[in-house]
């Protein structure tokens, strides 16, 4: 299968060398790497010419996707200014984080995934990072979801989903709906990605509240947005998170922001998100 990688790139010059190696040494190469160069003011630019002299099939891509970096839609952004200099002969487009060590067989296992199984829309391994000299999962999601930094797209599946939302929440929506179109999101936890810049876990209050709303605008709902509230407090160790979170949610609904989903969408997610729920509570207490 042919597969692109783009990868967005803001002051990452600490560890970008280490992802792109990685790249390279795959049993199963991409036939086109875009470096999207996002305004770093480090060395990113100076490693990515490096690899661009040295591999044919990389090229790098310079812009400013935004002032502000907010989580998700500033990455989204550098992502497209990449894709845009892509043709359509891809099977697989891979969006990558540049703060990742893949393991060796990466892509090549994970193109026998998507060709063994043509229901398999959306693949990838799980992130791991290290802590006391020892890598451990890192706890940010649960197994069954691919994570942001690695996701791999089968062509189909990210042309019926449209593609990735320009937004804050992108990396929730686009497993969702591409659950509701029939797709499977399919986790290989046999591959071990080293994260080397943990995803944070303080974000500001703006930010919080930004979640919030991304809450409603995935047409949530009030109690599983506020089930989802509680359960990212507690696992931050912060009530204010809680109703950080919440304000976001009414706020969005006393405007009646405009959703990411349709009505449709939105049942679908909501029914989606009960069941996964109530799997959990059941695994829980041992029934």
């Amino acid at each position: 299968m042919k597969y692109y990688i783009i990868i967005p790139a803001h002051n990452e010059a600490d560890f970008i060398e280490q992802t792109l190696h990685s790249v390279v040494q795959q049993t199963l190469l991409p036939k086109k790497v875009v470096l999207v160069n996002d305004a770093s003011t480090d060395a990113t630019e100076m490693i990515i010419d490096r690899f661009v002299a040295q591999y044919s099939f990389f090229t790098k891509v310079n812009t400013n996707a935004s002032d502000e970096h907010l989580p998700g839609s500033k990455v989204v952004k550098a992502f497209y200014t990449g894709f845009e200099t892509l043709d359509a002969d891809f099977d697989v487009i891979v969006k990558l984080d540049a703060d990742l060590i893949l393991p060796t067989n990466y892509f090549e296992t994970i193109c026998r995934h998507f060709e063994s199984d043509p229901k398999i829309g959306i693949a990838g391994g799980l992130a791991f990072i290290e802590k006391n000299g020892n890598w451990v999962y890192e706890t940010v999601a649960d197994k069954n979801h691919v994570r942001g930094p690695f996701k791999a797209y089968r062509k189909a599946c990210f042309e019926q989903i449209g593609g990735l939302q320009k937004s804050l929440g992108w990396d929730t929506a686009d497993v969702l709906l591409a659950r509701f179109y029939g797709w499977k999101v399919f986790v290989d936890e046999t591959l071990a990605i080293k994260h080397l810049k943990p995803t944070g876990n303080a974000y500001k209050q703006k930010v919080h509240r930004n979640h919030g709303v991304v809450f409603y605008k995935l047409g949530y709902g009030f109690w599983i947005s506020l089930i989802s509230s509680f359960k990212i407090a507690l696992k931050k160790k912060s009530i204010p998170i809680f109703f950080d979170y919440m304000k976001g949610f009414f706020a969005a609904q006393k405007a009646k922001t405009p959703k990411m989903v349709t009505s449709a969408q939105a049942t679908f997610i909501r029914t989606y998100r009960r069941t996964q729920m109530t799997r959990k509570i059941k695994r829980f207490l041992g029934l």
